[in-house]
């Protein structure tokens, strides 16, 4: 006779409970890996899908996303001239949140230099490209905005005419697209008093120099717009993009590159090590300790169980001992009973996971690998927690069973 199907019919709920709750605990398991998985498809996904060979940044900094970085935008010009760059791109990255509907709206703002650029490397589910160099915007479907939804940013409306999907920030945001110029225009809006105050401030500093008590043309020029000063800079981009031509050397451009003191450039391999060694790597470290606390977890509940069930039937083992059952025969009975249990539990994982995984708000993704890792890891718990039931098992005497 199997022992173990055997029990298990015996001991119907207490097994399929157990194996529920395992299989629960198994499903967080295989999700904490799955939300990993997602982290880092989340951080890579934008360097993957711009299309850019080399990433311009401020010097000594690890720009644009891992930190803030700041360059002239006429660095785009400069770096276009290098021998073997076919293509720079400026580009404009920070986060904001406004309120939309009575909601909070919180969203990853992308700045991509139109017209070179109007976001035809962005999969689209809906609508199209940036056509226009003001007031449009490229939305995912995250943030609830459907097409021709208008929305005030700064002082102007922006309308949706395109959509993606799953395309979101490290921080799990929803990505948007504009043009650099509608970027920066919402990166830098300062309330209408805040402009006032600053004018009449920087007109009452050149009334009270030497230069303004000798030129009093200047007091005008110096309540004006920050634009009609020459010694005022234009804002400045987070980076430039470079696409180098066909069969070019990326290192000799690197080398170019390299020799300007206020850049630093980066491939996109380092782009994405940047990204996944500061700002990812907390958040695995710290999900792969919950993984392990409840592999262990479940270890214990297995074992516990499976020594229960031991102890309920002694004196079915003490009989099959006594008519000559070897101690192989009848450890390999509690071994194939947690094994199974194991396997029902990483199935019931794996089916609720399926089915709710897609409903939690950060991406889960679960990838074979994983899979196969975590069976293997739920085979050698469920032979571990094996041990104990085995242990008592063959510490049973035969005559037990003529005891009483």
């Amino acid at each position: 006779m199997n022992l173990a199907i055997r029990d298990i019919r015996h001991h119907v709920g207490r097994f399929v409970f157990t194996t529920l709750g395992v299989g629960l605990l198994l499903m967080i398991v295989m999700g904490m890996g799955g939300i990993y998985r997602g982290l880092i498809h989340e951080a890579t996904l934008l360097v993957d899908r711009v299309g850019a060979d080399l990433w311009v940044v401020q010097g000594t900094t690890r720009g644009p996303f891992a930190e803030i970085s700041r360059v002239a935008a006429n660095l785009e010009d400069r770096v276009r001239v290098v021998p073997g760059v076919a293509r720079a791109r400026r580009f404009v990255s920070h986060t904001l949140q406004r309120e939309q509907g009575g909601k909070p709206l919180r969203m990853v703002v992308q700045g991509l230099a139109w017209p070179d650029d109007q976001g035809d490397w962005v999969p689209l589910v809906a609508g199209r490209g940036l056509r226009q160099a003001h007031f449009e915007l490229i939305a995912d479907q995250s943030l609830g905005l459907p097409l021709g939804e208008k929305i005030k940013l700064g002082k102007d409306l922006y309308e949706v005419v395109g959509q993606t999907r799953g395309l979101v920030g490290t921080g799990g945001d929803g990505l948007t697209f504009f043009t650099v110029s509608d970027a920066l225009a919402i990166q830098f809006d300062v309330p209408g008093e805040a402009v006032r105050l600053e004018r009449a401030a920087r007109r009452a500093r050149v009334a009270d120099s030497d230069l303004g008590r000798l030129q009093p043309l200047l007091l005008d020029r110096a309540a004006g717009l920050s634009s009609g000063i020459p010694a005022f800079a234009t804002p400045q981009v987070s980076a430039i993009l470079v696409t180098l031509k066909p069969g070019a050397d990326a290192a000799a451009v690197r080398r170019i590159l390299g020799t300007w003191p206020d850049i630093t450039v980066y491939s996109i391999q380092e782009q994405k090590d940047l990204l996944l060694a500061g700002m990812v790597d907390k958040a695995r470290r710290q999900l792969g300790l919950f993984r392990v606390l409840l592999i262990i977890i479940s270890t214990i509940i297995i074992a516990l169980i499976i020594y229960t069930l031991t102890l309920d039937k002694l004196r079915d083992i003490a009989l099959l001992k006594l008519i000559g059952a070897r101690n192989r025969v009848i450890g390999g009975l509690i071994l194939q009973q947690a094994l199974l249990m194991g396997a029902c539990g990483f199935g019931i994982a794996w089916c609720l996971g399926f089915y709710l995984f897609p409903y939690f708000p950060r991406r889960v993704l679960i990838e074979p690998p994983d899979l196969v890792s975590l069976g293997i890891i739920v085979i050698l718990c469920s032979t571990l927690a094996s041990l104990l039931g085995i242990w008592k098992a063959l510490r049973v005497e035969p005559n037990t069973v003529l005891a009483g």
